[in-house]
């Protein structure tokens, strides 16, 4: 598949997010994704592939009257979408749909329609040897990975604080953002302890909501009606982890990340400097930092400093997470939806803080408590 040969031509979210307890997790899916058909020029009869990490695409596609011939249930966790974009752009460059729906509908507030993952149950290998030792909510699985990173960098919980600081900074002026008070690190630092280092505004939001893209080839997309703010596919990868965070052979550095991103540069074509903005799946305040050293933007030990100097603020040289991320925007359970929409509004000079000149967006996905990561490389310009 050569860069540029796939677009996206329809993107969507949900009008409303948050607390939505009359819209069921199926109905969420229904909204975003009509309205990113609609914004392709399409209608459903016009897709003929479909994917959904939950509930299952077979759901979705009779909920909205698809017929496909091509479906994709992969679930590999909250960075699943970035894999769905990959996939689905490998089967229409093979012939195999001519237009995807990429779903995601999540009542992650209102837990309506919900069903549970399958990490979640007790005969899953973090239900047997994790959870009962207190390892059950994110931020309790996340503390050893993110204590070990601060660590061995002689970093500190301030590092995690300006995270939160840079992109509440994004925030801010956004209407559909949860959090958008700006604050400092002293705040942060002084906020209610989750747990130990995190403290409330280094966790994520917590909300329903929706968000779907449609892709099709360059050639179509060149015939419907977002033609004139094209996204082009450059690149992408994917990888895998651990299923269970107490057996990473390194908690502070994921090679997932490493070897998604590389894939995603290598296909692309692109190096790291050709990169106008950035958005990393962020459900904890160490994430960013993380995805910035094992992406390669910034050396070992140097993410933290490289926050708060501004760089990745309003105004700096890597804008990142410039919807607030999941930690002020919005985090339905799975985000990484999110952070394709996001990129795909900044590439289409829509965003509500624009970026200037923005051209390349790299996108990065986790899935659970590094188990696995997927990265796509967008772009307003085709090779």
């Amino acid at each position: 598949m050569r860069p540029g040969q796939i677009a996206v031509v329809g993107a969507a979210e949900t009008s409303r997010l948050g607390v939505l307890p009359e819209l069921s997790t199926l109905e969420l899916h229904a909204e975003a994704s009509l309205a990113a058909i609609a914004d392709a020029g399409l209608t459903p009869a016009d897709i003929d592939g479909i994917t959904s990490a939950r509930p299952i695409p077979t759901a979705v596609a009779d909920r909205l009257g698809i017929k496909a011939r091509w479906l994709d249930g992969t679930a590999v966790g909250g960075g699943s979408f970035m894999l769905h974009v990959r996939h689905a752009a490998a089967a229409i460059a093979a012939g195999h749909a001519s237009a995807v729906l990429i779903s995601h509908g999540e009542s992650g507030r209102s837990r309506v329609g919900m069903d549970m993952l399958y990490d979640e149950a007790a005969n899953s290998a973090r239900g047997q040897f994790e959870m009962p030792y207190g390892a059950l909510p994110a931020y309790a699985a996340f503390t050893p990975p993110v204590l070990r990173f601060l660590h061995d960098r002689g970093m500190s919980r301030t590092d995690l604080a300006e995270v939160v600081v840079a992109q509440r900074r994004w925030a801010a002026p956004n209407p559909r953002a949860a959090r958008r008070d700006e604050t400092t690190v002293d705040e942060v630092l002084g906020g209610k302890e989750v747990a130990y280092p995190f403290t409330r505004d280094m966790c994520c939001v917590v909300t329903d909501g929706g968000g779907a893209v449609v892709l099709t080839s360059a050639e179509r997309a060149a015939d419907l009606r977002t033609a004139d703010r094209p996204v082009y596919l450059l690149g992408a990868g994917e990888a895998n982890g651990t299923s269970m965070v107490s057996q990473m052979d390194d908690l502070g550095s994921f090679a997932g990340f490493r070897t998604s991103a590389q894939e995603a540069f290598h296909t692309a074509g692109i190096q790291h400097s050709d990169v106008d903005h950035l958005m990393g799946y962020d459900a904890f305040a160490h994430l960013p930092l993380y995805m910035l050293e094992d992406l390669g933007f910034v050396g070992r030990g140097e993410s933290g400093a490289f926050i708060a100097e501004g760089h990745t603020s309003p105004g700096g040289r890597l804008p990142m997470n410039t919807n607030g991320g999941g930690l002020n925007y919005t985090h339905t359970g799975m985000y990484g939806m999110f952070a394709i929409l996001e990129a795909v509004r900044q590439l289409r000079r829509e965003a509500c803080q624009q970026v200037p000149g923005v051209t390349i967006s790299f996108v990065q996905g986790i899935g659970g408590f590094f188990r696995s990561a997927g990265s796509l490389v967008l772009s307003n310009r085709q090779p």
